[in-house]
């Protein structure tokens, strides 16, 4: 294979990603079919084990953890649990690149996704309450810490090098590939939840049923592990990889060089994170307080939601090819702000209302949700680009999704489900005014 590249530009001025930096010889050999699937299977297992995690703070903790609280405040704090994974995700890249560095990619990679796995099946032995008391609640916490440290730490590079190796006029397709694992994994994750939900006795359930789930993602971290390993130390993706700088930068010199893009890039994809979580763990917390549906049945409905995203995904693909990402975002974010506003007659107006409200949220998440991954990386310089990206991503799923379950549930219980409206509203305009700044900067570096 020959090697001769051309230089990538310093100053990127779009939201576009930059053209592909390989000759041909290189693209045959890197295929971005091939980057894709790795990808997807990476993000599906990732997202199995935090939507695991999700639906067990609405359907098992708050009676196993947190049984001397009211459901009201069981469902509150094992939401705050929840949001711990999002808070130590940055930490968890910070320390992943210094694994890389010291040890090579493939280590990290092993090293975080042993980690993730193991944290999640150490949930599924841990004991109750009643017989551990607090040493439980702890325990629980250490292990959603971890389950956030592995995934910081399992940043592998490859959705950049998938963005990189597309072909100029299928950006936003191969960008909404990556983004599939988010639905796929909620699938999963959901059926399993929802079969054992309505086949156990209610005792059965929360004593032994739960742990299954916890128990399966170790398995699928492993088939995870093995299929991203196959891509990161295959001699043309780490050729790939090093000819486009996809290696680990100090932290220091990118906040000082480029920290402002961090945050452009982190409020950009807002309100598709602010929707993320109110549209699959928030809605069941809400049923199992305030609404006469059934459990069961709800959790139908939101897989039935989750195959809309995911079809959802490949149009959001051929918008962002013919209108440009950051139209497509923008626009998007325009109709997440619209559905902010008659989010609250929906979700409040019975079965229907509920439904809708799960039905067009995921419609909407996945229109979104499948452009909001490495919207603004190109604004990174090459060398900054691998470690930029990262920390990009930690920031939007920190801001945007970590407390979106327990804001949303606090606010909606003591303001009404109107606080919810303003919450989304406020997302929506926080990518509008992040993707008109983004714009700004561009046009300056233009001039």
């Amino acid at each position: 294979m020959t090697s001769a590249t051309p230089a990538l530009p310093l100053h990127p001025t779009s939201i576009h990603e930059p053209a592909p930096a390989s000759d041909p010889n290189d693209a045959a050999s890197v295929a971005p079919g091939d980057i894709a699937v790795g990808v997807v299977i990476g993000r599906a297992s990732e997202y199995f084990d935090f939507f695991v995690f999700g639906i067990a703070s609405v359907l098992v903790f708050p009676s196993v953890f947190f049984p001397f609280a009211s459901k009201l405040e069981g469902l509150l704090y094992a939401f705050a649990l929840f949001a711990l994974a999002f808070v130590v995700r940055p930490l968890g890249t910070m320390v992943g690149m210094k694994i890389q560095r010291a040890f090579g990619r493939s280590t990290k990679l092993t090293v975080a996704l042993f980690l993730l796995g193991s944290s999640t099946v150490s949930m599924a032995l841990l004991p109750g309450f009643e017989k551990a008391g607090t040493l439980a609640i702890v325990l629980l916490a250490l292990c959603r810490v971890g389950q956030g440290l592995a995934l910081g730490g399992s940043w592998d590079g490859l959705p950049s090098l998938l963005a990189l190796n597309a072909p100029e006029r299928r950006r936003g397709w191969y960008a909404m590939l990556g983004q599939l694992g988010a639905p796929l994994g909620f699938i999963v994750a959901c059926s399993l939840f929802s079969y054992l939900w309505g086949n156990l006795p209610a005792e059965d359930f929360l004593t032994w049923g739960w742990r299954y789930p916890f128990f399966a993602a170790f398995a699928i971290n492993v088939v995870a592990l093995f299929a991203r390993l196959r891509l990161v130390v295959t001699h043309e993706y780490e050729r790939q990889l090093e000819l486009h700088e996809l290696d680990p930068c100090s932290v220091r010199e990118l906040v000082s060089q480029q920290g402002h893009n961090i945050v452009i890039g982190g409020f950009a994809a807002m309100a598709s994170y602010a929707l993320f979580h109110l549209v699959t763990v928030f809605p069941l917390s809400w049923i199992m307080l305030y609404s006469e549906q059934s459990v069961g049945q709800f959790m139908s409905v939101e897989l039935f939601g989750a195959v809309l995203a995911a079809l959802a995904m490949p149009v959001s693909g051929l918008l962002a090819d013919r209108f440009g990402r950051r139209s497509t975002l923008g626009g998007v974010a325009v109709l997440i702000g619209a559905f902010s506003l008659i989010a609250p007659w929906l979700l409040g107006g019975g079965v229907g209302g509920e439904d809708a409200f799960i039905l067009i949220g995921f419609v909407l998440l996945g229109l979104s949700y499948g452009q909001a991954a490495g919207s603004v990386t190109s604004n990174f310089l090459p060398h900054l680009r691998y470690t930029g990206a990262a920390l990009t991503a930690d920031l939007a799923w920190l801001v945007g999704a970590a407390f979106a379950p327990l804001v949303a549930l606090g606010l909606s219980a003591r303001f009404g489900l109107g606080a919810v409206s303003l919450y989304l509203l406020s997302g929506a305009a926080c990518t509008l005014l992040a993707l008109r700044v983004n714009r700004a900067l561009s046009a300056a570096v233009k001039d």
